[in-house]
């Protein structure tokens, strides 16, 4: 039997428990539900329960498991014909084992269904332990992301000094990956990465954070119903291009119109340049501002403009002295993950601001990102034992500390806030 069809049956034999549970705990009530501790759905549950779950914790260790064992048991000369024998093997022992202990678990549980059994008691316990477990999976997940970064950064930095890497002014890590291979020594200053990384951020959020603030404002506080109906869900469109679409945009019309505006004018423009991907990035997280400060900004109860109102505030003084203070905690927030886009982002850089590792603070000029370089150093034939290859764990552990940093501040910056207009 093929595996999505079994987990099918096995959800069928769920359903097929849950209303003979039900119907079970009936007949020992003999048609009276408060002779029954807890309500008939309950029964039902609890019998699905001991019918899907265990055999869905058998099929997904012995799918975990069966590539390993299988592999173990092939012998080499025979591969693909004995491994195919084996699979289809261990899929109709599989098939046998779990059907098995579904109706053999479905219907001892039908059997232990009396009246005063806390169905309702065993049913929210396992259901709580399954909720922790998902919750827990976030948790875990994040923890190895985490751990396995810092671990291979640590082998990075045993092999470059730390100093030399937080506070070094060039970035060319041009070293041999094979042994086979002869290369330079490298430079491993990421002071350049950082320093395109903050400039091209900085200025598309100077063109997000004020356009997408005030279209907030005007969609949510001077627009009529039928244009908001309109306006808003046209900007956020904005927010479902890809980002290689961007990336073409900037370099086929936005990055040639400022280096012929710059001609024009006398300014020396490189093909390649800050402001052009800055741009572009900016319009792209324009719906991130404006989506998350508008729907801050309704949330402001209609109370508090009525009281400014009644004291005889106009719009504009209500706006500026009132909504917009108290909706600013949920202002920050949308501005931190538009910073948090802005950073991560890597196609609109790699095709308007080129990759290039120049310390300049000239938009004009071309630079890089840390996320470009990350891409660049795990792309192609690389050994994880080399200094260069390392180097892009080192970036991303910086990354990472970059934005913790971003969120701690974001949350001071809402609490001192929150505690003043609440």
């Amino acid at each position: 039997m093929q595996l999505s069809i079994l987990v099918i049956v096995l959800l069928a034999l769920s359903s097929m428990a849950f209303y003979m549970g039900k119907k079970r705990a009936f007949q020992v009530a003999q048609g009276k539900i408060r002779n029954l501790h807890s309500l008939p759905a309950y029964y039902g549950l609890y019998t699905a329960i001991w019918c899907g779950i265990p055999a869905l914790i058998i099929f997904g260790v012995w799918i975990a498991f069966e590539p390993a064992l299988i592999t173990h048991l092939v012998d080499l000369r025979a591969a693909a014909d004995h491994y195919l024998d084996l699979v289809s093997t261990s899929h109709a022992a599989l098939t046998i084992v779990v059907l098995s202990l579904a109706i053999g678990a479905g219907a001892f549980t039908l059997t232990r269904i009396r009246a005063q059994q806390r169905a309702r008691n065993t049913v929210e316990s396992i259901l709580t332990a399954i909720l922790i477990f998902c919750s827990s999976v976030a948790i875990l997940t994040t923890l190895g992301i985490v751990l396995s970064v810092l671990f291979e950064s640590i082998r990075f930095f045993q092999e470059i000094p730390i100093s030399s890497f937080l506070f070094g002014l060039e970035w060319s890590p041009q070293t041999a990956i094979r042994e086979d291979q002869v290369g330079s020594s490298g430079a491993f200053g990421a002071v350049p990465l950082f320093a395109g990384t903050m400039l091209i951020s900085f200025i598309a959020m100077l063109v997000a954070v004020p356009i997408g603030l005030l279209s907030a404002i005007y969609l949510s506080e001077y627009s009529g119903p039928k244009f908001r109906a309109i306006a808003k869900p046209l900007l956020e469109i904005l927010a479902g291009i890809p980002t290689v679409v961007y990336g073409f945009f900037a370099a086929l019309i936005v990055a040639p119109a400022i280096r012929d505006a710059g001609g024009f004018i006398g300014l020396d423009v490189a093909s390649e340049s800050a402001l052009a991907a800055g741009l572009v990035m900016g319009i792209m997280i324009i719906p991130f501002v404006s989506s998350l400060s508008d729907d801050v900004i309704n949330a402001v109860p209609q109370s508090m403009r009525d009281g400014a109102y009644g004291l005889g505030a106009t719009q504009a003084e209500t706006i500026r002295k009132v909504i917009f203070p108290a909706a600013l905690p949920g202002i920050v927030g949308g501005v931190l993950l538009a910073v948090s886009r802005a950073i991560g982002e890597t196609m609109i850089v790699v095709m308007a601001a080129g990759l290039s590792a120049n310390l300049t603070a000239n938009p004009l000029e071309a630079v890089t990102t840390v996320t470009v370089q990350i891409v660049t150093l795990l792309t192609g034939d690389q050994e994880f034992d080399s200094a260069k290859t390392l180097a892009a764990f080192a970036l991303g552990l910086m990354l990472f500390v970059t934005t913790l940093v971003l969120n701690v501040i974001a949350l001071h910056v809402v609490r001192k806030y929150r505690e003043q207009y609440e």
